[in-house]
């Protein structure tokens, strides 16, 4: 008897052709599309979409309302982590929380085996492996799932590359309107800035005070919601003529403090919150400390829930609230929240 697989259907290509794998390697497949954010007209968009994708591969799609844990569990705390002047990752906590914690859930309700995806990542039964298109690669984005799970995923795009998925879908009639369609947005409920997304929730448009190093009041600001470590831009320095930089965000005066390029420098992180996928607690890797950046090396030493990161190379513009990931080669480790 064929095993049973539910795999999360967006509508896009990515899943689209993930379906259309797993079908081919013989498993019984069934799709799920979640309803997540309330953006207006998204979802008769992707719902749609994903329908057709569905009657296509010929599977059955079942659609689950998970908007009120989304709210709670991604973002409600999205706002409040940039309220206390962080830069979140909604996708990480959405990963953990929804495709590969509501949604597993909704697997075993149904008797499902696995659970699959449309990311580009691979696993190896305990750890997770970074996508063999490292231009795609999504590793980093689920540091903090539950390794417990990892045995139970698919991820049928982990030795693919993107250009040879959309070849495949344009390649069969009835799919090609999935290849041509755009990119979906890296973060689902954000389509211009953060600050946009904010405007209902929160006032961010407080005009502050902008400190140099010394504590020195040198220009203004539009609202320190504005603004993350590293930005060089919308706030004035008086008499300025070198580049200044974002280093430091007090949301409980709304001040921020620039300085130059070098006071962005860091070579020690703190992480709180860690989730590792064995139980080493003293060790050397490699770490991401955002998504687009490149992994350096690293020594670690976890004690409960943190971890103090000792780089071996200094980085510049780490933030508070994005992730710091631990590599070994192409295997991810584990990994916890910037303090």
């Amino acid at each position: 008897m064929a095993q049973k697989v539910l795999i999360g259907m967006s509508g896009g290509v990515d899943s689209t052709v993930s379906t259309l794998l797993l079908k081919e390697q013989g498993y019984e497949v069934e799709g799920v599309y979640m309803k997540l954010h309330s953006k207006p007209g998204y979802h008769e968009i992707h719902q749609e979409r994903a329908q057709r994708a569905a009657d296509f591969a010929g599977v059955k799609l079942h659609i689950l309302d998970l908007q009120e844990k989304f709210n709670e569990k991604v973002f409600t705390p999205f706002i409040e982590i940039y309220k206390e002047g962080k830069t979140p990752n909604p996708c990480a906590l959405c990963n953990r929380n929804i495709k590969f914690g509501a949604m597993v859930q909704f697997a075993d309700s149904l008797g499902a085996d696995f659970v699959a995806t449309g990311h580009y990542i691979r696993h190896n039964g305990q750890y997770l492996q970074m996508a063999e298109d490292d231009t795609k690669d999504q590793s980093y984005f689920l540091f903090y799932i539950d390794p417990a799970i990892v045995p139970r995923l698919l991820f049928p795009l982990g030795e693919k590359h993107k250009t040879d998925i959309k070849a495949y879908a344009a390649g069969i009639s009835g799919l090609e309107s999935f290849a041509s369609q755009g990119e979906s947005s890296e973060i689902c409920f954000v389509e211009t800035t953060y600050a946009e997304v904010l405007k209902p929730y929160v006032n961010v448009d407080v005009e502050g005070e902008v400190l140099n190093l010394e504590g020195k009041v040198v220009g203004k600001h539009k609202g320190y919601m504005h603004y993350t470590i590293g930005k060089r831009k919308g706030f004035s320095v008086h008499g300025a003529h070198d580049p200044h930089f974002v280093v430091e965000i007090r949301p409980d005066t709304n001040q921020i403090v620039v300085g130059p390029r070098e006071a962005l420098e860091c070579h020690r992180v703190v992480l709180e919150n860690v989730n590792m996928f064995d139980d080493r607690v003293n060790f050397e890797c490699d770490v991401k400390l955002r998504y687009r950046t490149t992994a350096v090396r690293c020594s670690v030493v976890i004690e409960g829930d943190h971890a103090t990161v000792e780089l071996h190379e200094s980085v510049l513009g780490v933030a508070s609230g994005q992730a710091g990931v631990f590599y070994e080669g192409d295997k991810l480790l584990g990994g916890g929240w910037i303090v």
